[in-house]
């Protein structure tokens, strides 16, 4: 490691801690050309990644990979708040690096930031990297609330940025194909678009007292705009996913990957109207908060969004995932002429009525280099999961949590009587049932399922209707000095 780096980027004195600590507040008054200058065609563009140590593997690979395919983009940067991870990068891409992002962000050089850090930060490190002036592509889900979603969106209209969503499904060449073919009426209208995220979670086991924060992390920087709170749970990493206060469950980890793809078919361009969810964290008793097993129903217009999450195996004690139609985390669009599969990104099935197959869409396609187009563009147009999809989508994970949290335990008497009211909804509720109980063995007397309420919303304001629980969760508390702006005068 260098000197330099060891000084300035590992070791922040307090006068530099206090300097980028006011970050966002001495950005408000810039504009982001002030801040980024525009490269012509045949210049590279300087690319960053905020947390690498998971998912921004992948970012690093993709800016690498088209770095040597000569597409006008290198890796400049790297930015972790875990010293070990940041090194390791550093010594190995050698390029800059920082624990602070807001350091990073003074960087004139930088024309780019990816954001893969846990999702309690997407929101605000994607904000601030707009208002230094940079480009941005953000990890789904793009927040970690509905308020907090909407003002990214703001940000990149009123600073004029290229803003892309971590969603590369909506860049797959079969998805596309099989979304213009339902909207073509090929298959007449969609009866109900079915999200599936079948994906084994075992416990992540339980703790008594809190938890040594690992000496390489700088841990006020990793907890950021969540609450100052001691570790209570036995792994730092990955495990977050499953605490309210840094993730979202696996509705927004891996199902919004699904969520996206089931709102696409229905071209629906707001929130629904009306969300429930249905379920429970059952099976085991652990550290964890967010549900493991779900059904949320997003009651658009155009036809029901059904989500299904399932965190156990097949049967008790198996490690194999549930399955339906023949995928485990897929969407299956279902209209009255037939119904679509969407198993994978590489290829989509159509079948009639009777279940024959009666076309295949083949083709995927690169997600980042969509981004590095529309970058060079400047037309968000060109993106294909522009800031706005990648808001719509992550707001229905969190509208169908928001449900979630909200709700009181019930029997499965209750339960059934409520999933009837709404067309295809019991179907799925059973068979979640019959998932628990008779295949895990779950008994939903002792351990309950939670009904969650029917949430109103208003769509223009994205706000519940005579619910003050449910709007407190749209948005959080923040702690400073990382505070999401309010962008939305």
């Amino acid at each position: 490691m260098n000197k330099s780096y060891q000084t300035r980027h590992i070791r922040q004195t307090r006068r530099s801690f206090l300097k980028t600590s006011l970050f966002a507040g001495a950005t408000a008054g810039m504009t982001a050309a002030s801040w980024a200058r525009v490269k012509g065609a045949n210049e590279a563009l300087n690319a960053a990644t905020i947390g690498f140590r998971g998912r921004g593997g992948s970012h690093i690979g993709s800016i690498r990979g088209l770095q040597k395919a000569e597409k006008g983009v290198r890796l400049h940067a790297l930015c972790d708040v875990d010293r070990n991870v940041l090194k390791a990068g550093v010594d190995k891409y050698k390029v800059k690096g920082y624990l602070d992002m807001r350091e990073m962000f003074e960087d004139k050089d930088l024309d780019i930031v990816t954001v893969a850090t846990p999702n309690h930060w997407h929101a605000l490190a994607s904000i601030w990297a707009i208002q230094a002036g940079k480009d941005v592509y953000v990890e789904k889900p793009v927040s970690h609330n509905v308020w907090e979603g909407r003002q990214i969106v703001n940000a990149a209209r009123k600073h004029k940025k290229i803003v892309q969503t971590g969603t590369q499904a909506r860049s797959s060449k079969c998805i596309q194909d099989a979304v213009e073919f339902v909207k073509s009426g090929a298959l007449g209208k969609i009866k109900v678009s079915r999200g599936l995220c079948y994906k084994r979670r075992p416990s992540i086991g339980h703790t008594k007292d809190d938890n040594p924060i690992p000496e390489s992390v700088a841990y006020d920087l990793w907890l950021g705009p969540a609450p100052k709170k001691p570790l209570t749970r036995k792994r730092l990493h990955y495990d977050w996913h499953w605490m309210w206060d840094y993730g979202n469950g696996d509705l927004g980890n891996q199902g919004i990957h699904q969520m996206d793809i089931a709102r696409w078919f229905l071209n629906d361009m707001e929130l629904s109207p009306r969300v429930w969810s249905i379920g429970g964290r059952l099976g085991y008793e652990d550290d964890g908060e967010t549900a493991n097993t779900q059904v949320i129903y997003h009651d658009y217009k155009t036809a029901p969004l059904i989500f299904e999450v399932r965190g156990l195996g097949e049967v008790k004690g198996s490690g194999k995932r549930p399955t339906y139609r023949g995928g485990s985390v897929a969407v299956f669009v279902e209209c009255e002429k037939g119904w679509v599969a969407v198993r994978n990104y590489g290829s989509v099935q159509v079948y009639d009525n009777d279940n024959k197959q009666i076309k295949n869409f083949g083709g995927g396609g690169n997600h980042f280099e969509n981004f590095i187009n529309a970058v060079r563009s400047r037309k968000p147009s060109d993106l294909t999961a522009e800031i706005l999809e990648g808001h719509l989508s992550s707001a229905l994970c969190h509208t169908g949590n928001i449900s979630h949290r909200v709700g009181k335990e019930a029997s499965v008497e209750d339960i059934r009587a409520f999933a009837k009211k709404d067309d295809s909804a019991l179907e799925a509720v059973d068979r979640m049932i019959d998932h628990l109980a008779a295949k895990n063995e779950v008994d939903l007397k002792a351990t309950p399922l939670t009904l969650g309420p029917a949430l109103e919303m208003d769509t223009k304001k994205e706000t519940f209707h005579g619910n003050a629980k449910a709007n407190k969760l749209l948005t959080r508390e923040y702690r400073k000095p990382y505070v999401v702006p309010d962008l939305s005068s």
